[in-house]
């Protein structure tokens, strides 16, 4: 693939995966001289039963995670690749061979499976030499003949901002089939970046920028800690020179100190540990160039503790608890600083307590808890995870959900969910561009205790498409907490959302949900259907478009406290009793009242009396005026006029199936209002004529039966001045 030469700016030596800073305490395993074994596997025969010196180092590291492992075929890989590359330099004079040696190691070093170290031996071989994939095939199996062929092609695709998205969404979804494919990519660009020093500084920025905005979160999503870290060190020396200097000055002069708090620390945490009968080891993981470079940039003036960070390793997930127990008994907890990402494992399959806890000094040391496995997942992801076509462990089932194929995390199967449903390329690559930028992720609760992994500042819109697909069509709103939310409501960590759905089939997503759809999953499902309905989808723009109108040809206002009702429509009279024999009866517009309401009367102008509900604030007025007051009751008669408000979400066609549920109740629409949508939600005011007060409740309920609708109340009387 092309690599060249050593970097001389390269951070520092890799041990466990994790970048170590220049000066740190902690000795780590010097790095291969490759260059000397490509060089020696070149003058120096192997016989052909044995394995090459040059590959003994993979050899022993791969050992070390399969002690059983076939070795062969490591063999007969490597000296096909050597043959095959035999000739071939890379531009700091190494032979080539040192490359697909050193991606290799780097894959062992990870715990990878035999048949991914197979494949990296061999994943130049087909670009770069006359090997053919059948070749690869006839010697090695079809399983690293796709392996080889998917490296390959990913070769080939254009990573920057006018890469064709067709292409990119073709190779990414090779990937997505195996996620060895992209590890082998991952290791290939780690040893590409270590050794970029030989190039001009105008090529070194352009790899390091497509490594930044593309390479480094894929590595992420998949769970890879150990080449991210390093990736983004070897991406910080190179664009950012000067703050790379000086952190890298922050970190030597941290070491020299004679006092250590973070070894402090350790020491406590130990005894704590052993005093409590808990088999652990603890450990002090400093931190990397970036992670030095965030904190001091955050907190300002970095103290010791803010180098590093303790890991404590243990047998059992049960252990994981049992220490945090007794760190939090024993000493001083930061209780803000509590997260549990092994009951809510993070997207790329990440699992670890998180805890602070308070030095004698006042700093803050913070603490990693996690068994031995959850550390090699973390430090390696995916590439731990095994072999995806060999049988999952008896103790595995289907209701483990995504980690059923542990080479596929969550955000790995979901990519391959997006690629079928984007409407086109174009979509897909501006999606998927727009998830690799995001670098922090929330954790959402169901009503049923399940759990949404989510981007941070996603909305109601993407836990709907999150839990139910383009199901999710028929969402009409959201309860965020046990409290009503619009769908465009921003989730926080840790909220409980329950998504309101709709009872129509025909329900239909706005184009609104696009400004608040901040997944993949969301954009793309909202805008494939409106990509196949335009014209469903313009009638829906141009009613959430339109402003607040009349329904009805009696379209009179609600009338004023003071005012009394003019009595248009049927008269009220008959329905109430009043203690001024002959008076005129009207019931007040401001509060509408309706049997059994209480009620109070009051004489105005012409001899007429009009009647209040007992709280309406107009009552107070004409009391406070001096009007006279009537006692008033009501009789026989059971018609009524009452004015209603309904609360809903917006949606296609609800207007006129809550209008119809009315008519089916057998109300009569006197006048109604509707306010144009606020952040989605749509309020509508309705006066009705019913023929039976006792009617009423059934008329509400039926409203509120309509989908989309989440309130039905009586209108409350205007307050004065309001």
């Amino acid at each position: 693939m092309n690599a060249e030469a050593v970097n001389p700016a390269t951070p520092g030596p890799v041990t466990s995966g994790h970048v170590t800073p220049t000066g740190s305490r902690r000795k780590s395993r010097p790095r291969l001289d490759l260059r000397r074994l490509g060089r020696a596997a070149l003058l120096g025969g192997t016989a052909r039963d044995r394995l090459p010196d040059a590959i003994g180092h993979v050899v022993d590291t791969h050992r070390a995670h399969h002690p059983d492992a076939d070795l062969e075929p490591l063999r007969r890989a490597y000296v096909l690749a050597e043959s095959s590359h035999r000739g071939q330099m890379r531009k700091s004079g190494e032979p080539y061979i040192t490359h697909p040696l050193a991606v290799t190691l780097i894959l062992a070093e990870l715990g990878a499976e035999t048949t991914t170290l197979t494949a990296s031996l061999l994943h130049d071989t087909v670009e770069d030499t006359e090997v053919t994939l059948d070749q690869v095939r006839e010697q090695f199996g079809e399983e690293v003949r796709y392996l080889v062929d998917g490296v390959t092609k990913l070769e080939k695709v254009d990573y920057g901002a006018a890469a064709e998205p067709e292409t990119f969404r073709k190779m990414l979804v090779a990937t997505g089939n195996d996620v060895r494919v992209m590890s082998i990519k991952l290791a290939d660009r780690l040893h590409n970046m270590r050794t970029l020093g030989v190039m001009r500084p105008e090529k070194q920025e352009r790899i390091a920028k497509v490594t930044r905005d593309v390479l480094i979160p894929l590595a992420e999503r998949l769970g890879v800690q150990a080449l991210k870290t390093e990736l983004e060190d070897l991406v910080f020396a190179i664009m950012h020179p000067d703050e790379y200097e000086l952190t890298r000055e922050l970190i030597v002069r941290n070491a020299a100190r004679a006092d250590d708090p973070l070894a402090e620390v350790a020491d406590s945490v130990r005894k704590v540990l052993r005093e409590a009968d808990i088999t652990a080891e603890v450990l002090i993981r400093p931190r990397h160039f970036v992670s030095v470079h965030r904190v001091s940039r955050k907190r300002g003036q970095l103290r010791g503790a803010d180098f590093g960070r303790l890991l404590v390793l243990v047998n059992e997930d049960a252990d994981c608890y049992g220490v945090l127990g007794e760190l939090h008994t024993c000493m001083t907890p930061v209780v803000s600083e509590f997260k549990d990402f092994i009951a809510v494992p993070k997207f790329n399959l990440y699992q670890s307590l998180h805890t602070a806890v308070s030095a004698t000094d006042g700093q803050v040391v913070e603490v990693l808890i996690r068994t031995h496995q959850m550390h090699k997942v973390a430090e390696a992801g995916v590439v731990a995870l095994g072999n995806p076509y060999a049988a999952p462990p008896e103790e595995q089932s289907a209701a483990d959900g995504e980690r059923v194929d542990p080479t596929r995390p969550g955000w790995l199967s979901r990519l391959l969910d997006w690629q079928r449903a984007a409407p086109d390329p174009d979509t897909f690559w501006s999606t998927l561009r727009e998830d690799l930028a995001q670098d922090r992720e929330i954790t959402v609760f169901r009503p049923d205790g399940g759990t949404l992994g989510l981007p941070e500042g996603a909305t109601c819109v993407d836990a709907a498409y999150a839990q139910y697909g383009e199901d999710a069509h028929a969402c009409i709103g959201a309860r965020v907490n046990g409290r009503l939310a619009t769908l465009s409501t921003v989730l926080k960590d840790g909220d409980t959302v329950q998504l309101l759905m709709g009872q129509d089939a025909a329900s239909e997503p706005s184009r609104e949900w696009l400004e608040h759809a901040h997944t993949p999953a969301a954009r793309i499902a909202i805008q494939r259907w409106l990509t196949a309905h335009p014209a469903q989808d313009d009638a829906a723009a141009a009613e959430a478009a339109a402003p607040s109108r009349p329904l009805t040809e009696d379209s009179a206002p609600p009338q004023s406290a003071d005012a009394p009702d003019t009595g248009t429509g049927r008269p009220a009279a008959a329905q109430v009793l009043t203690d001024r024999a002959g008076a005129t009866v009207r019931l007040a517009g401001c509060c509408t009242p309706v049997p059994p309401d209480e009620v109070t009367g009051f004489a105005v102008r012409g001899g007429a009396v009009t009647v209040h509900r007992a709280g309406c604030p107009g009552a107070a007025r004409m009391r406070s005026a001096g009007r006279a007051e009537v006692g008033v009751r009501w009789g026989e008669g059971a018609e009524c006029r009452v004015t209603l408000v309904a609360e809903s979400f917006v949606r296609p066609h609800l207007l006129a199936d809550l209008t119809e549920a009315m008519a089916v109740e057998g109300a009569e629409i006197v006048s109604a209002t509707v306010e144009p949508p606020d952040r989605q939600q749509v309020r509508h005011t309705y006066t009705v004529q019913l023929p039976d007060a006792a009617r009423l409740p059934v008329l509400m309920r039926a409203m509120r039966d309509v989908a989309g609708v989440y309130d039905v109340s009586r209108a409350q009387p205007h307050t004065p001045g309001a």
